[in-house]
This record gives C-alpha cells, sequence and structure tokens, in this order.
C-alpha cells in the first residue's frame, strides 16, 4: 500500500491558528506541502500563524470561517475550488468543549457543539471529498475523541458529537473502500490534549497528551492511510472491555480503575 505524501499537496485544516492544528500546519509544511490553507474563526490567530508560517517555501492561506455556519462553509469552499483548486488533504480538526454537567446546558451550548463538532466535519467533507474522488486521489483526516468511545460525565453533548462523528467518518472510510477510490479516511480518537482546550482536566492513570507529539502522531497516521487511531489507549481496548465485560465491571475499570469519570471535575477550558 503507498503511503500518502505531503510533498507538492494542497493541505487544508480547520481549527489551524492554534494547538494542534497549527502544529500539524507546521509539520505539513515542513513536510513539503506546497500549499496550506487554514480556516479559524480566531482572525488574530490567523494573522500571526501566517506570519510564523512565512520563512517556509509553501504558500500559506487563511480564511476566517465560524463552520457552525453553513453558509459560510459553502461560501469559503467555493472561493477554495475557485482559487486553489481540489485539496488533497483536508483535516477536519476545529471543535468546541462546553464541559458541564447537562442539566446545566442551553440550548445554544447543545446546538453548538453539534454543529461545530459533528454538522461541521460532514459539510466540509462533502464539499471537499467530490474533487478528491474525481482524481482519484486524497485523504481525510477527522479529529474525533477518546469522548467518541467512553462515555463521561461533564462530557455528555461533546461525547454525542464525537460518536457521531467516530460512526460517519468510519462509514465513509468503508464507502471509498467499496467503490475503489483511492482517497484514505483516517478516523483519530485523542484523549486530552494539553493545548489549553482542556484546562484544569486531572488524569490520575492516563497521562495528558503532549501537542507536539500528539500532531506528529496524527501527520504519520495520515501518511500510513491508518484507518483509526484512538490515543493513548489503543480503541480495541475500549471496544473490547465494553463487549465483554458486565457493564459494571467495565464503569469499575473506567471510573475506579483508570479514574475516567473523576478527569472532568475541576474542568476550566480555555478562557
Amino acid at each position: 500500500m503507498s503511503k500518502v505524501t505531503f510533498q507538492n499537496k494542497k493541505v487544508l485544516i480547520t481549527g489551524g491558528a492554534s494547538g494542534i492544528g497549527k502544529i500539524m500546519g507546521r509539520k505539513a509544511l515542513e513536510r513539503g506541502a506546497s500549499h496550506l490553507i487554514i480556516w479559524d474563526i480566531n482572525e488574530e490567530g490567523l494573522f500571526k500563524v501566517k506570519q510564523e508560517f512565512s520563512s517556509f517555501e509553501g504558500k500559506v492561506t487563511t480564511f476566517v470561517v465560524d463552520v457552525s455556519q453553513l453558509e459560510q462553509i459553502t461560501t469559503t469552499a467555493a472561493k477554495v475550488k475557485a482559487e486553489i483548486g481540489t485539496i488533497d488533504v483536508l483535516i477536519n480538526n476545529a471543535g468546541i468543549v462546553v464541559g458541564k454537567h447537562f442539566i446545566e446546558h442551553t440550548h445554544d451550548d447543545i446546538s453548538r457543539t453539534m454543529l461545530i463538532n459533528s454538522n461541521a466535519l460532514m459539510h466540509i467533507t462533502l464539499e471537499f471529498l467530490q474533487g478528491m474522488v474525481a482524481q482519484d486521489s486524497g485523504s481525510i483526516c477527522n479529529i474525533a475523541s477518546s469522548a467518541g468511545l467512553i462515555s463521561n460525565p461533564k462530557m455528555s453533548v461533546y461525547a454525542a458529537s464525537k460518536w457521531a462523528v467516530t460512526g460517519w467518518s468510519d462509514s465513509v472510510r468503508i464507502e471509498m473502500d467499496r467503490m475503489k477510490k483511492n482517497v484514505s479516511i483516517t478516523t483519530i480518537m485523542p484523549s486530552y490534549i494539553n493545548t489549553g482546550m482542556f484546562d484544569g482536566v486531572k488524569s490520575k492513570v492516563i497521562p495528558i497528551l503532549d501537542p507536539e507529539k500528539t500532531a506528529e502522531k496524527i501527520i504519520k497516521a495520515i501518511e500510513n492511510k491508518t484507518k483509526m487511531l484512538a490515543m493513548p489507549l489503543p480503541f480495541w481496548f475500549i471496544r473490547l472491555t465494553q463487549g465483554i465485560f458486565p457493564l459494571p465491571l467495565y464503569e469499575w475499570i473506567m471510573d475506579r480503575g483508570l479514574g475516567i469519570y473523576d478527569t472532568m471535575n475541576d474542568f476550566r477550558g480555555r478562557k
């Protein structure tokens, strides 16, 4: 199986002005990407990252996009396709977390979380997948979460949005495979990453992931056409315990054994 290369490729990353999105953008340029396209809602962050990446040979183009707004997605995607052309690598990275008990959510909290964390990935992929299929080449990486495998207190809507991504993303992968199209789909399910998004999270057993190392693993997963990657626990361990253990034993492992149910107790998030 041939590997994916970033050399001379057009790469689009959502949520690329900060966190692992920004790091993955840098790594794409370091690997020889000819054009990095960054979508983010943070205009100031986009300006800074474009300046920071100016020393790379590859071109950097930024767009201010609120991916919760379908019209902004379709309008910006049309600009990208008209001005830049078919995207070779799409990394759906943008996401938000509310981090409170479900009963404390507002209707807007629910809607915005699902729009950004689930719907946006589907709409953005729909905009660029047809071009990849037409050229029979492309890679799509969808950043889900370990919360797309494990239910967790104070993450109910976030978990729902990531469960949706996990199921949808892998379904599209199977569709591309059955259609015999050379378009790889990679689903990433990381635990907490130390980027500020999950400030206040405490984990007694599962390590908080390093952004640089995590971004490198994701880029390598794209290059290797990895189907699904969970970090740090392998997703098959989680699914195995869910499938073969009685629910009380499974919950004991997640709660008392790994301490996952208490990780969000002191959550503050990015201010």
